[in-house]
């Protein structure tokens, strides 16, 4: 899994070393795109099926808006849930950064993982993988472990990977609205995630 350590491995040291150090994310950013570029033209996998596209936005839709309204409701029962402003605004912010990580997750992780474990049992360490990047915020290691199981199904049944950016985007925005900084650790990771507690 050459490509899935690289990642991990340069995600890893960003958010402990370098970025408390005041290295830019242009860095680990090129590393992770020249891993993920080099990783579908060795495979051939891309994520983008056309064929894919339709089932996998249904699937998709399927598995997001309930746990966007989960998470709403659970936020307005705790007394969280909140406005924020330019809905639109943050929504298109995400879209890129949400489909990057499902390009990398889905393409590299899921896949390699694939290639050594039973297809059940796949989804699962992929998603456990992308959680534990989000350490040490244990609140936010739960959200994005539960999407990823979700993400990875869907993608196993049908690769394409721009509808999991969508939904990603929603979930994370549906986080924010519903819940306060207190209990996202304001989607912190990382030593960045530390220096917010006293």
């Amino acid at each position: 899994m050459p490509f899935t350590v690289t990642i991990l491995a340069t995600l890893l040291l960003y958010v402990w070393v370098l970025e408390p150090m005041g290295v830019p994310v242009a860095l680990p950013g090129a590393v992770l795109l020249a891993a993920t570029i080099l990783n579908n033209v060795v495979s051939g996998e891309w994520g983008l099926s056309p064929r894919a596209l339709l089932p996998a936005s249904r699937a998709t839709a399927f598995f997001t808006l309930p746990a966007v309204l989960v998470v709403l409701g659970v936020g307005f029962a705790i007394g969280t849930l909140h406005d924020r402003t330019d809905f639109l605004g943050n929504f298109a912010g995400l879209i890129p950064w949400a489909t990057a990580q499902q390009w990398m997750l889905q393409t590299v992780v899921l896949r390699e993982v694939r290639r050594r474990l039973p297809p059940r049992a796949a989804v699962v360490v992929g998603a456990m993988l992308f959680a534990v990047v989000h350490a040490p915020n244990v609140f936010l290691m739960a959200m994005t472990g539960i999407g990823a199981l979700g993400w990875c199904a869907i993608y196993a049944r049908h690769p394409n990977f721009l509808p999991l950016g969508v939904s990603h985007a929603l979930a994370t925005l549906a986080l924010l609205y519903a819940f306060d900084d207190d209990i996202t650790g304001r989607l912190r990771i990382g030593e960045s995630y530390l220096r917010l507690r006293p």
